[in-house]
C-alpha cells in the first residue's frame, strides 16, 4: 500500500463530472506527476485530495487513514500540504511571518500557555523562528526574511509559497503548477529544488504541471487525465509516446 492511496473516486458538480472513477497509488518517496489538457480535472483532484471537495463516490486513504470526509485543517494535520496554482501568500505579512504561521500547525503548547506566556511557549516560539529561517535558507530567502510577501519578485514569491507549505511538516506535498510564469533558468532551478526537497525531507510528492520541461525532468511516474479520467500511467519516456497522450494534447494532429 502506497502513502496516498485513491481508489474509483468519483466528484460531480450538478450534471457534470469532474473526476470519474480515479484510482491512484503513490509509493513513499515518490516524484509523481499528473497531467492533462486544461478543464481535465487536474486541479479537482488537489482539492479533492486537501479536503476542499468529498468525493460522491470512492475513497482516499492517507498512510492508511481515510480523509475523504475530513476537513482541510484536519488533512494537513495529517501530513498533507499544497501550493495553489494562484499563488495565495499572505502578501501584507513578511516572508518570515508567512513560513512561522504554518509552522503553527505543528505546535504543542495550548490556549493556557498562550495566556500565562508559559516558559514553554516562549521556547518553542524560539523553535518555531529557528525552523522558519532555516527553511528559508534551504530556499535562498533568509535575506529578505524581514520584507513583505507582495514585495518578492514572482519567481520568489513562488519559492516562499513552496516554504510555507514545508513549515506544515508534510509527508506528502501538493504542487499545483509551480513552474507557472517562470522563465527557463527558474524552471531548472525549480526542478533542482524539487528533487531536494523529496531527498532531505522524505516526502512523496505529486506534481500538477503544464511545463513538460519540467514534469518529464522531475517525475518518475506520470498519470495523465482527460475529462476527469485516466487515460495513461508510466513512465515519462511511455507517456511521451502514449498515442492517447498525444491525442489529448494535440486534439487528434
Amino acid at each position: 500500500m502506497g502513502i496516498l492511496e485513491i481508489r474509483d473516486c468519483t466528484i460531480r458538480f450538478g450534471g457534470l463530472t469532474a473526476v470519474k472513477n480515479l484510482t491512484m497509488s503513490l509509493e513513499r518517496g515518490a516524484l509523481y506527476g499528473l497531467i492533462g489538457p486544461n478543464g481535465a480535472g487536474k486541479t479537482t483532484v488537489f482539492n479533492l485530495l486537501t479536503g476542499v471537495y468529498h468525493p460522491n463516490e470512492g475513497s482516499i486513504e492517507l498512510d492508511g487513514k481515510s480523509i475523504g470526509r475530513l476537513r482541510p485543517s484536519r488533512i494537513a494535520q495529517l501530513g498533507m500540504s499544497r501550493t495553489f496554482q494562484n499563488i495565495r501568500l499572505f502578501k501584507s505579512m513578511t516572508v518570515l511571518e508567512n513560513v512561522k504561521l504554518a509552522r503553527h500547525l505543528t505546535r504543542t503548547q495550548g490556549v493556557f500557555d498562550a495566556i500565562a506566556r508559559t516558559r514553554r511557549l516562549r521556547e518553542e516560539e524560539v523553535k518555531i523562528e529557528q525552523d522558519a529561517m532555516e527553511l528559508l535558507g534551504i530556499f535562498k530567502l533568509d535575506g529578505r526574511a524581514d520584507e513583505l510577501a507582495l514585495n518578492l519578485p514572482y519567481g520568489s514569491q513562488r519559492r516562499l509559497e513552496i516554504a510555507r507549505a514545508l513549515a506544515t511538516n508534510p509527508r506528502v506535498l501538493l504542487l499545483d503548477e509551480p513552474a507557472a510564469g517562470m522563465n527557463t533558468q527558474e524552471s531548472l532551478e525549480l526542478m533542482r529544488l524539487i528533487r531536494s526537497i523529496r531527498d532531505r525531507f522524505g516526502l512523496t510528492v505529486l506534481l500538477v504541471e503544464h511545463n513538460m520541461k519540467v514534469v518529464m525532468g522531475v517525475c518518475e511516474r506520470i498519470q495523465v487525465i482527460d475529462y476527469g479520467e485516466t487515460i495513461a500511467l508510466g513512465s515519462p519516456k511511455e507517456i511521451q509516446d502514449d498515442p492517447k497522450v498525444i491525442e489529448a494534447y494535440l486534439g487528434g494532429a
